[in-house]
């Protein structure tokens, strides 16, 4: 029963996705007319055929349904959901500028390379203008229509209905934790209705208001006498060889199987990945984040934006730089060792801020009203100009615009130590500013709060994040009372 309303569901949702994709082929037609003013006449024949709607609604629901936003995941958030929803989209408009590649762009556009509209040198034609703005359409129409079946599920969920009943195998801490997780999160819709032991026996009849039908040796006599639509092992890792010989036996009920392993998800800066090589299973715990076009992408970026900041602060650096001269004895640009990503040490350029260059930046943070600053370096630092020379870092390949800021070498080995999990950190390059830097946490602020701050950057890294990250740095200026 559960499985057939899951397919008049999914049905449900495709028609809907294909009206949201057509509504959006024509939307972005129409204002390809407008904006290119077309005054040609809207004959049948052009309303079906410019639009494009016939090759980009398979293309677009293949795409979805290749990228799983048909299968049914109740744990998903909203965030991974867009994220799956723009590369769906990516892929399908690519198959459809393929497509209109062999068939010619004609089909959209009876003047091809004809300009109608300039953005700053770049000239661009109806069928480039059109193709542009479906694809944001797309993103933005899909987005919102799952956005809002998201909110009314939610309020049937709210009210009971629409629910999924779930045993959590395990009543330790780790069971507890996966109970209590489902219950925060009531918009999954995922109920536990009861608990077994992960002993082979146990004298518990009752587990958070739950209850406990018995030990793991009851398993399948409590699944026939009390049906639910998912299985939850939440055992511990004492007991962490029992699981396969659990999950054949599962196989006899028609119920999703689910593993909760018992790993701080702290110290797992990555979303785990289960790959498998030459038949061997293998779970991906903890690995960088940028390896393959990850780290292209965020490559570009890099390049991209270190070179549009030296032409746009390139009068700004060259005064800093006469200050600074004048500013006492010394190299106008100072250098340092630092850890980079994979521990590798490099020299981070900044200007020199203190009077006396063998001093410049110990190994401990600076404090307040450092005797050794400089006036001008005072409001360097204040302002953070005094790290625009590691621009040339990022060039370098050094750094990064994004990214944990960099720590000397002495340092990190007093905190590696100290702090567990620190040296995640070094899962992706050192950045000139950081999730933890726009937060507000920089100069002599709380260790623990900025280790928190890039792990979770380093977790949830997407070149969206980095963005993110360095539009806030924007709009929040260079300026921070925590810098000194």
């Amino acid at each position: 029963m559960v499985k057939q309303r899951h397919q008049l569901f999914v049905s449900i949702l495709c028609l809907a996705d294909a009206a949201v994709v057509t509504a959006a082929c024509y939307l972005a037609w129409l204002l390809r007319l407008y904006i290119a003013s077309d005054l040609d006449p809207i004959t049948t024949a052009r309303a079906v055929r410019e639009p494009l709607a016939f090759l980009v609604v398979p293309a677009v629901l293949y795409a979805m349904w290749g990228f799983r936003l048909y299968t049914p995941r109740r744990d998903q958030s909203i965030l991974s959901e867009v994220g799956q929803i723009i590369r769906a989209v990516i892929g399908a408009m690519a198959a459809v500028v393929v497509l209109l590649w062999v068939i010619g762009s004609s089909l959209i556009n009876q003047n091809p390379g004809v300009t109608v509209i300039n953005i700053g040198s770049l000239g661009i034609d109806a069928s480039r203008l059109q193709l542009g703005i479906l694809a944001f359409m797309l993103v933005f129409l899909l987005s919102a229509e799952r956005l809002s079946l998201r909110s009314v599920l939610r309020s049937l969920r709210k009210r009971g209905k629409n629910l999924r009943h779930a045993c959590v195998v395990g009543v330790g801490r780790l069971g507890q934790i996966t109970c209590h997780t489902l219950d925060r999160n009531s918009w999954t819709g995922i109920s536990v209705a009861y608990f077994v032991g992960h002993r082979e026996t146990t004298q518990r009849t009752e587990c958070l208001n739950r209850p406990v039908l018995g030990g793991i040796g009851n398993l399948e006599k409590a699944l026939e006498e009390r049906e639910v639509d998912a299985v939850y092992l939440a055992m511990p890792s004492s007991k962490a060889n029992e699981i396969p010989g659990i999950i054949k036996r599962l196989e006899r009920f028609a119920v999703d199987v689910r593993i909760v392993p018992d790993i701080n998800p702290r110290h797992m800066p990555q979303n785990m990945l289960v790959s498998e090589l030459d038949g061997m299973p293998i779970l991906s715990v903890r690995e960088s984040p940028l390896y393959g076009v990850g780290g292209l992408s965020k490559r570009v970026l890099d390049i991209a934006g270190a070179l549009a900041a030296l032409v746009l602060f390139s009068p700004i650096l060259v005064c800093i730089a006469v200050l600074v001269r004048f500013s006492g004895p010394g190299p106008v640009i100072f250098r340092q060792r630092r850890v980079s990503l994979g521990g590798e040490n490099f020299n981070i350029y900044k200007f020199r801020t203190m009077a006396h260059v063998e001093d410049e930046e110990p190994a401990r943070w600076t404090s307040r009203n450092d005797p050794r600053v400089t006036r001008i370096g005072q409001w360097l630092r204040k302002t953070s100009l005094d790290e625009l020379p590691q621009l040339l870092n990022v060039l370098r390949g050094d750094m990064s615009l994004v990214g944990p800021r960099p720590e000397r070498p002495e340092l990190i080995e007093q905190f590696r130590e100290d702090w567990r999990g620190y040296m995640l950190r070094q899962h992706v390059k050192a950045g000139m500013t950081g999730w933890a830097q726009v937060n507000g946490l920089r100069g002599d602020t709380s260790l623990k709060k900025r280790i928190q701050y890039d792990l979770f950057y380093v977790r949830h890294w997407s070149i969206w994040f980095d963005l993110r990250i360095l539009f806030l740095t924007l709009r929040r200026g260079f300026v921070h009372r925590n810098a000194h």
